[in-house]
């Protein structure tokens, strides 16, 4: 069957979207469709494209784009057309033999380290929801923030259960379980792809959403979502995942620590793994689909430990010779 490139793409990335795939992930196949329209001047027979064409393509996307992309990205469009050939071979489609990016390696980045925040820093945070002055110049007067119990209930939740920005932006008040403490989260993915998964909260984040959710537990119902932005308006509008990382990282620049969503659910992993936690059930509650991808928090765990020996070694701070 004779089929252009970007028509190929493009029925790629609608059965895709037919299927469930975050907005997110549409929204990446899209923007790499882009530059597959910038490198390849006119449509091309799919069939007539060889793997030199691809090689050249990567090259282009590492040296030549403008602006010049983080190795990172350049592995996301090797990854976003890698899914585009397994689509294009699989039972049912068919449209090409080889899986041609399959003997196409993919760009080496150094993955980012992991941060996490401490106790110290995260009473900052909260405090920072509260006040409207930097943590550093606390002689100005300050003034309470009108969305404090709402921040504060944000930021006690995404500590207490690793949640994702999406799956927290998308929490409805009928996934939310007050009496057994758990919430019913929709993970990556939807549709046939979708990753639902039960997780806990603890008490201290119970008592923070409650107080931020009782002024509307008269009139709110279970399909309303529980953050929401505009609360004065006729019809408050859910959080996005766009507006919680400005949020966030203005909590954080008040309170003088470098915050995004995404390093809360770093933290709470790290530390269900030091009070005891195994692997196999922080891969449940974090909702991967591997367990490599927490393999990674004991590795800074394990860092910990050696710091620790290093600082508290007896036969050292003995100085016995």
């Amino acid at each position: 069957m004779k089929i252009t490139l970007f028509r190929a793409w493009e029925s790629f990335v609608l059965d895709k979207q037919a299927s469930g795939f975050s907005r997110f992930t549409i929204r990446n196949y899209r923007t790499t469709g882009k530059k597959l329209h910038m490198y390849f001047d006119a449509d091309r027979d799919l069939h007539a494209i060889a793997r030199s064409d691809w090689v050249g393509f990567m090259f282009w996307i590492q040296n030549e784009y403008i602006p010049l992309l983080s190795p990172k990205t350049a592995a996301n469009v090797h990854t976003d057309l890698s899914a585009f050939y397994t689509w294009l071979t699989q039972p049912g489609v068919e449209l090409v033999e080889t899986h041609i990016f399959r003997t196409i390696d993919c760009p080496r980045y150094e993955k980012p380290r992991i941060e996490t925040f401490s106790r110290e820093e995260f009473k900052r945070l909260l405090r920072a929801c509260n006040e409207t002055c930097p943590w550093h110049n606390r002689q100005e007067t300050t003034s309470r923030r009108p969305t404090a119990l709402r921040d504060r209930a944000i930021l006690h939740l995404l500590l207490s259960t690793g949640l994702r920005a999406s799956e927290l932006c998308e929490l409805r008040y009928g996934d939310v379980n007050f009496e057994e403490r758990t919430i019913y989260a929709e993970g990556k993915g939807r549709g046939r792809d979708s990753k639902k998964r039960m997780v806990y909260f603890g008490k201290t984040a119970h008592r923070a959403l409650w107080l931020y959710l009782t002024p509307r537990l008269d009139s709110i119902k279970n399909r309303d979502y529980v953050f929401v932005v505009d609360e004065s308006g006729p019809v408050p509008r859910p959080l996005t995942r766009d507006v919680l990382y400005h949020l966030i990282a203005g909590i954080g620049e008040r309170a003088g620590i470098r915050a995004y969503p995404h390093k809360f659910r770093h933290t709470f992993a790290t530390e269900f793994i030091r009070n005891g936690g195994d692997l196999l059930r922080l891969q449940s509650i974090l909702g991967h689909t591997s367990l490599e991808m927490v393999k990674r928090y004991t590795h800074l765990v394990a860092s910990d430990c050696a710091a620790a020996h290093e600082a508290a070694d007896p036969a050292d701070n003995w100085r016995v010779k």
